[in-house]
């Protein structure tokens, strides 16, 4: 059911996905002891049904249909699958190292998302 929505439609459900985990990895520091996937499915429920634009084009009927939240559930692993797999870039490596260096701290970061967390938070910690 996911793959006949249009692809202006997908493209914003898969945004919606992104940012979202982003932000919730970010709300629970990147955690894996704090990380859970029904917290994080319940963030995104509200953010679509709160603040997403595209979730009133979805047609009531697929919005029950199980095969459209099986679809929409696989999609929202290989979405994660793929943000965790992605590596920092050398750019954010080298900021960081700089960082880490300077403030004499030693996070670690596994992914590209995770490594904008860390820099963001390196960041603050310079201002202060």
């Amino acid at each position: 059911m996911f793959k006949d929505l249009s692809p202006n439609l997908k493209s914003s459900i898969t945004r919606s996905i992104t940012q979202t985990f982003e932000q919730y990895m970010s709300d629970i520091e990147w955690s894996g002891e704090k990380f859970s996937i029904d917290d994080y499915i319940a963030s995104w429920r509200e953010y679509i049904t709160v603040k997403a634009l595209w979730y009133s084009k979805i047609p009531e009927d697929m919005k029950i249909d199980p095969e459209f939240h099986e679809d929409l559930a696989q999609r929202i692993n290989e979405i994660i699958a793929r943000i965790l797999s992605e590596p920092p870039s050398e750019e954010q490596i080298v900021e960081i190292q700089s960082m880490q260096e300077e403030l004499d701290t030693h996070y670690e970061y596994h992914c590209k998302a995770e490594a904008v967390y860390i820099d963001t938070l390196l960041k603050k910690y310079l201002e202060a």
